[in-house]
């Protein structure tokens, strides 16, 4: 069966607070991706408080490496990208083969300046709201033509209050998704495919800082039929960055 990790960063940060801004090396993680049966992945940044154009590049220069076996999402500081976005989602795509847009609460709110870019280059946004799930509310409705992935339930912070209350918008909005990676909560994620549905439903690790046998285990557990399974684990990734042909 195919798999797509769907959310793995990669490469230098430049906060020295923690793992996220410091270092994301790949060597081992995808090592163990390709044990447990990963064989493609998508990459993007780790944190910059600086913007993200040349950690975008280094990013590029790893997916150019083995277009077969990694894919690029194009980070983007909300703040400190201001003014520039368009024009560095424009090099992701042309030059670079990006197919999605990342964000963070971390480093700042959304914006529209992002949210049209996405619009404008049919990519989908990877936003991470830290908890902040109101927010997906107004995405949603206000680029009802964009769709969000909600990475981790909508709180990587373990906030099932967050997650539960993020389950209904995942449910009611069909251009509202979200990733796998992080979630600790079993019985919530087993609610958000049983109510949303596994078209809804994206696998990701959040690389290489967690083990991506342990993330993949929480696929298999759900017990899915098979062709619910491949959603999760690679046709949802593939139908929303548009990448359904390739091999």
């Amino acid at each position: 069966m195919r798999i797509i990790d769907c959310h793995c960063h990669a490469g230098k940060g430049d906060g020295l607070s923690g793992p996220w801004d410091t270092s994301a090396p790949l060597n081992r993680f995808l090592q163990r991706s390709a044990k447990a049966g990963i064989r493609q992945t998508n990459l993007f940044a780790a944190f910059n408080r600086v913007g993200y154009e040349k950690a975008n590049a280094e990013v590029a220069r790893l997916v150019g490496s083995d277009r077969r076996r990694f894919f690029g999402f194009a980070f983007v500081h909300c703040v400190a990208d201001q003014g520039r976005i368009a024009s560095m989602i424009e090099r992701a795509v042309r030059e670079f083969g990006f197919c999605g847009i990342k964000a963070h609460r971390h480093d700042g709110r959304l914006t529209r300046e992002v949210c049209d870019a996405a619009r404008a280059f049919g990519l989908p946004v990877l936003y991470d709201v830290m908890g902040e799930v109101s927010v997906v509310e107004l995405l949603a409705t206000e680029y009802p033509d964009v769709n969000f992935i909600i990475p981790h339930l909508g709180s990587f912070a373990d906030d099932w209050q967050a997650q539960l209350h993020f389950i209904p918008l995942l449910e009611r909005h069909p251009n509202v998704y979200t990733d796998t990676s992080g979630v600790k909560r079993f019985d919530l994620l087993e609610m958000a495919v049983q109510r949303a549905g596994p078209s809804k439903i994206l696998f990701g690790t959040d690389g290489p800082w967690m083990h991506p046998a342990v993330e993949l285990s929480k696929i298999f557990a759900l017990e899915l039929p098979a062709a619910q399974a491949r959603l999760i684990l690679a046709d949802n990734f593939l139908r929303l960055t548009q990448r359904d042909k390739r091999s």
